[in-house]
């Protein structure tokens, strides 16, 4: 069984990337400009100073689970990450 997230790599990878920006679309950014997080260095939510009610993304990824706060999220968009032996991208 192909895992699920190998299917997800697999399908972003064969896509096709216009050059052209699509009609009716405004390009604030030019693509590839906005900074992905590598290697993340996480701590106890209590350590992180984020608020009870804050929204963060959760994964659970070989038993692990990890929470990314929405708000770094929104500065970033990706994150990526590894569980041992297995890498993946947080994306918001």
């Amino acid at each position: 069984m192909i895992p699920y997230m190998t299917i997800l790599l697999m399908l972003l990878t064969g896509s096709a990337v216009a050059d052209e920006v699509p009609d009716g679309v405004e390009q604030l950014l030019p693509r590839g400009q906005i900074a992905a997080v590598f290697e993340p260095e996480f701590v106890s939510a209590d350590e992180a100073g984020i608020s009870d009610d804050a929204w963060v993304l959760g994964i659970v990824v070989e038993g692990v689970a990890k929470a990314y706060s929405l708000n770094l999220l929104n500065r970033h968009e990706v994150v990526n990450d590894r569980s041992g032996e297995t890498a993946f991208a947080a994306v918001w």
